[in-house]
């Protein structure tokens, strides 16, 4: 074992970032990436997006080429599992029997798919989003068009309806909450996202569960529900995400909605740190843990592990960030707020461009631009300071004029 070298299990965003990192910062040790994917690293949110509906090819997504790693003296091993973590001995232990030495231990395995255990789940045609596969696999289901039942109405959901609805396929959603999102966003916003998708033909079905899904031919044909059953020939389950805690559990480190680390994202093994989806970390910012599965978070926690291996500053101190585009649609959301904080919005709803603010005690506590753009900095500044609800929705305040004074 050297101290000199790390290895980073995961080749997802969070992983490349850190090897990345490493590199231009001028790290000089051995650096191992392993992914369990047979693919190069590739950026994850585009397989709901632009990769799905065809806009980008493979190799657009691909966060490097092959030959980067070469040429920045990264051992890259994809197609690989990692068995186990010997604590003690500083290895590894891949699925092919290799063993591989650390100083600095790495987990960035990222979170897969949850599901209901329902009848039916397991058919041809049932499918799940999550890797780049599962991606290219809904792009051929949406070549051959039909019909497309999604249960679940969070972001994967709403975008891959999206997606299929532009691809021209029929598209049903449903699930049991009162609105899409509504348990982040709050109902009001929740339900500007189901008219959004209503007004492009989507069959929008809130406080519905679902039972199981129907076969014919051995196929998928479709999901019964507790208000009747629903023809598809294509089923999505989109149903939130699990981190991927087994290799961690398993290694004695403490879990509890993931793995616990500190504001550097060290857990208690000062060798092992954990970022990205299964990252429970220490926010120096809100005073808090949290656990984020989106790619901001991914990017700048890998960033941030890069420099705690190697000694440098900073700490997890930023306002978790993510994205979305949906039919004409972008928006940009920064902040941690409750779905029952006080909503405000500045400007006009119908008009499909406005902020909204969410307001708690009299503090900011996230905000969203709705194709408004290069106002998310600003918003950044806002959020986590008291700001009278009044001004925050009075478009005749400058929105520099909300940004607390130095």
């Amino acid at each position: 074992m050297s101290e000199h070298n790390v290895v980073v299990v995961g080749a997802g965003l969070g992983g490349a970032q850190v090897v990345q990192t490493l590199r231009e910062e001028g790290f000089s040790g051995d650096v191992t990436l392993v992914g369990a994917e047979p693919e190069l690293p590739y950026d994850r949110p585009k397989l709901s997006k632009e990769y799905l509906q065809g806009k980008l090819g493979r190799d657009e997504i691909c966060l490097h080429r092959r030959d980067w790693y070469e040429q920045q003296g990264v051992r890259l091993i994809i197609g690989e599992r990692v068995d186990s973590i010997d604590r003690t001995g500083h290895t590894v232990l891949l699925a092919s029997g290799e063993t591989l030495p650390y100083g600095h231990l790495v987990l960035a395995t990222g979170a897969e798919s949850r599901h209901l255990h329902m009848p039916g789940e397991d058919l041809p045609g049932v499918r799940t989003l999550r890797e780049l596969a599962e991606s290219d696999a809904l792009r051929e289901e949406f070549a051959r068009g039909g019909r497309l039942a999604v249960i679940g109405a969070g972001w994967i959901g709403l975008e891959v309806a999206a997606a299929a609805r532009m691809a021209g396929m029929d598209v049903t959603v449903v699930a049991p909450v009162p609105q899409p999102l509504s348990n982040i966003l709050g109902e009001r916003i929740g339900a500007y996202f189901a008219d959004l998708h209503r007004r492009n033909g989507v069959d929008v079905r809130m406080e519905v569960g679902v039972e199981s899904v129907l076969e014919l031919d051995g196929r998928a044909n479709g999901i019964r529900t507790d208000h009747g059953d629903i023809e598809a020939n294509l089923v999505l389950l989109a149903v939130g995400a699990a981190p991927r805690l087994d290799l961690a559990r398993a290694a004695g480190l403490e879990v509890d909605n993931g793995v616990l680390v500190d504001e550097k994202l060290r857990t208690a093994d000062p060798a092992i740190l954990a970022i990205g989806d299964i990252a429970n970390a220490q926010n120096t910012l809100l005073g808090q843990r949290l656990r984020r599965e989106h790619w901001d978070n991914a990017l700048r926690q890998g960033a941030l592990a890069a420099r705690t291996i190697m000694g440098r500053g900073g700490t997890y101190d930023w306002l978790p960030y993510f994205f979305t585009d949906q039919f004409d649609l972008g928006m940009e959301y920064v902040g941690n707020n409750s779905p029952d904080d006080e909503t405000l919005v500045r400007g006009s709803m119908d008009s499909g461009e406005f902020i909204v603010f969410w307001h708690r005690d009299g503090m900011v506590t996230a905000s969203m631009n709705v194709n408004v753009w290069d106002v998310n900095d600003t918003l950044r500044e806002i959020v986590g300071h008291p700001v009278e609800a009044e001004r925050l929705a009075d478009t005749s305040v400058e929105l520099t004029d909300l940004v607390p004074k130095a």
